[in-house]
């Protein structure tokens, strides 16, 4: 018996390739264009609309419905049997600018890799990530590259380079003598992965420096390993971290703090930050805090994942470590408590390419496919502020999208497989 999806993947490509054997040209650009999925998913809704088609005009989605209520005439019609179409995905944390960790050291990428070398390679990290079917990036920091990502950012919207649609933070912002590189002779100042700042006046001219050099959020250390035996400690004090949000939200940017502590993520969260990185330290009172004040959380599961693997870790063979343990139970805990999830997977701390890692591990601990999938197009796109332009297939909506083979509604891994996509309404990537 036939299943929906029965075209074999070779087939389905072959038939993708055929209809987009040329590049769109300008004047290609300005025909409308109609994309034929086996079903389309438009980022709310808890099944997909099997029959259903999405016109797009200029780079915006005109119609969505049953091909039979949809007035193509004229389009281009690019046929996709055996897939889903989708909103493109959406990474709220990503590093474009750093590379895998068993590649190089975080350390000897801040301290001995240039900012040329570093940006040639973040421009190949952009392709791969918009291949991988993501049309959208929050950049949370440089790490030690300045304001790389701004010009990341002008480099994709002008059309010079392939990428995501990238939302900066530019260089992040830490308490003096609490970020590295650090085991330095204490005589010598070594550059620093982001921006120290302390007080009222340091941290409101960082803020606005940050802002104005090109920072579409802004980016905090709420906590980090600086205690007395290298443990993870707060940093700012809640009034500091209140200072920051206050003084981005003036400008109408919203804050993303990195918080791995109870106390670093009470403190974040009673100050107004939008988002918390990490979590690793959650407790039933902080799940509680962050889902009363609206603060969502971007687990990053895929790091430490990534980090043990690169120690020897051997994934179903190897006992799970405790850290890998106690990152599931409070991600579980979070989901329970009603806390915002957001797909975040710290992207750079392993490939680039690779950001399907983290839908697959929400699924794996604990998400269904559906809300994993919220997390990454509708959700992703409301905590951006970008709600009404992206992360839905809608009327209106602009035309990032992407058509996976499968249904990744039942399969999460579907989404590896990407056939097409669409971003600002051109196609810039179909498989062969």
């Amino acid at each position: 018996m036939a299943t929906p999806f029965a075209p074999s993947p070779r087939a389905a490509r072959a038939v993708l390739a055929a209809a987009l054997l040329a590049a769109p040209t300008p004047a290609a650009a300005q025909t409308p264009l109609l994309l034929r999925p086996q079903q389309v998913w438009d980022g709310v809704a808890d099944r997909a609309q099997p029959g259903w088609v999405v016109l797009i005009r200029g780079e915006r989605i005109a119609a969505v419905g049953p091909a039979a209520q949809v007035d193509a005439t004229g389009a281009r019609v690019v046929d996709l049997p055996g897939t889903t179409l989708l909103p493109g995905l959406i990474e709220n944390h990503s590093h474009l600018l750093l590379h895998p960790y068993d590649e190089a050291r975080w350390d000897d990428q801040v301290l001995k890799e240039s900012l040329a070398l570093r940006v040639a390679r973040a421009t190949v990290h952009a392709r791969r990530t918009l291949d991988a079917g993501f049309t959208t990036v929050r950049d949370l920091g440089t790490e030690g590259a300045g304001y790389a990502d701004v010009g990341l950012r002008q480099a994709v919207a002008q059309g010079i380079i392939p990428g995501p649609r990238i939302v900066t933070t530019t260089r992040a912002i830490v308490a003096t003598g609490s970020y590295g590189p650090t085991g330095f002779d204490p005589a010598f100042r070594v550059p620093q992965g982001a921006e120290e700042a302390d007080g009222v006046d340091a941290l409101t001219r960082v803020v606005r420096d940050q802002i104005g050099r090109g920072a579409d959020w802004i980016k905090v250390y709420a906590d980090y390993r600086w205690g007395p035996g290298g443990e993870a400690r707060p940093t700012f004090t809640e009034e500091e971290l209140a200072l920051i949000v206050r003084v981005a939200a003036s400008s109408g940017r919203s804050v993303a703090a990195h918080a791995a502590t109870a106390e670093g993520m009470r403190r974040a969260a009673r100050a107004g930050v939008r988002t918390i990185e990490h979590g690793d330290g959650g407790t039933a009172e902080t799940w509680a805090l962050l889902r009363d004040r609206g603060v969502a959380l971007c687990p990053t599961l895929a790091a430490p994942e990534a980090t043990a693997r690169y120690a020897g870790w051997k994934k179903g063979t190897d006992p799970v470590p405790a850290r890998i343990r106690a990152k599931a139970d409070g991600f579980r805990a979070a989901v329970a408590a009603g806390v915002e999830i957001c797909l975040g997977g710290d992207v750079g701390v392993y490939a680039h390419g690779d950001d399907a890692r983290e839908l697959e591990l929400l699924v794996e601990y604990g998400l269904s496919p559906v809300a994993a999938l919220r997390a990454a197009t509708s959700t992703n796109a409301a905590i951006l502020g970008l709600g009404e332009r992206l992360g839905r297939v809608a009327p209106g909506y602009l035309a990032d999208l992407i058509a996976v083979g499968g249904d990744p509604l039942r399969a999460i891994a579907a989404v590896r497989d990407v056939r097409l996509v669409v971003q600002g309404g051109l196609v810039v990537r179909a498989a062969p």
